[in-house]
């Protein structure tokens, strides 16, 4: 039977570490901004999750929203005056955001020292560089679950299908910073479940429900699905998990694997821009 990879409880004992830091810190609570479009109930869901967990860490929150026919000038505006707040460190706009609203001017729009999903340009060169800055949340809570559960990428053979700037290419980067070959798949690789078979880790974050079956992992092989989707049964991740799972030397389970641990390290990241605020 594979290891089920849980973030349940690593989650809780970041979030326990970054309250106790935060209280320390003196002064004014970390502030967090979220900026929600529209009244999808995912989304809904997930801000006040988030809020949630800021209040049980004694941090403040707060949530702007807007109709989805808000204009690009006005969310933009919106930023501009929550970048100028003293009291907020952190600011991230919920996705995903109507069509006619453009992502990267969002993400370049946020200041990069407040820039708490790790979006802006300057943040995203940080990572491929392999310098300080601000990581995000889900490929960063990845390799926290790896570590955690004794999990070595060095010399190993990862793959990664989906190449999105949110969970894709960061994760990627970082699996490439932790001395791993790296492979990225997505929609257009020919054979896919072939170039699945040579990882020894496998980071899936597609969105295809049921995407990755028993073909496209290799024996022993470790499992990672971020791929969550909202479905008439619930919530599904891109592994077939029940044909999977006992080939794996490792998996995480939907729900319940990642996805805790993306909430947990957006509060350590907005504790580490409350403690750049303060110098």
């Amino acid at each position: 039977m594979a290891l089920l990879l849980e973030g349940r409880g690593l989650a809780a004992s970041i979030r326990a570490r970054v309250a106790s830091e935060a209280a320390a810190l003196g002064g004014r609570p970390p502030g967090l901004a979220v900026i929600l479009v529209g009244d999808d109930p995912a989304s809904e869901s997930y801000v006040a999750g988030k809020r949630k967990a800021c209040e049980k860490a004694g941090f403040v929150s707060s949530v702007s929203r807007f109709f989805d026919s808000v204009g690009p000038e006005v969310l933009l505006a919106e930023i501009a005056r929550l970048n100028a707040d003293p009291s907020i460190d952190g600011i991230l706009c919920q996705l995903p955001l109507p069509g006619h609203i453009p992502l990267d001017a969002v993400a370049r729009a946020v200041l990069p020292s407040k820039d708490v999903d790790g979006f802006h340009p300057q943040n995203v060169g940080s990572l491929w560089r392999g310098e300080r800055g601000i990581v995000p949340c889900t490929p960063a809570g990845i390799m926290r679950l790896l570590d955690a559960n004794g999990i070595d990428p060095s010399g190993r053979r990862a793959v990664v299908v989906g190449r999105s700037g949110i969970v894709g290419k960061p994760v990627a980067a970082l699996l490439l910073a932790a001395n791993a070959t790296v492979t990225i798949a997505h929609s257009k690789t020919r054979d896919l479940a072939s170039v699945c078979r040579e990882a020894y880790i496998l980071v899936t974050a597609a969105g295809i429900p049921g995407l990755i079956g028993a073909d496209f992992v290799a024996p022993g092989a470790v499992v990672i699905d971020v791929g969550i989707t909202r479905t008439a049964g619930g919530l599904a991740g891109d592994v077939d998990f029940e044909s999977v799972e006992p080939l794996c030397s490792a998996i995480t389970p939907v729900p319940g694997g990642v996805g805790p641990l993306t909430i947990a390290l957006l509060l350590e990241n907005t504790l580490a821009c409350r403690k750049l605020a303060a110098g």
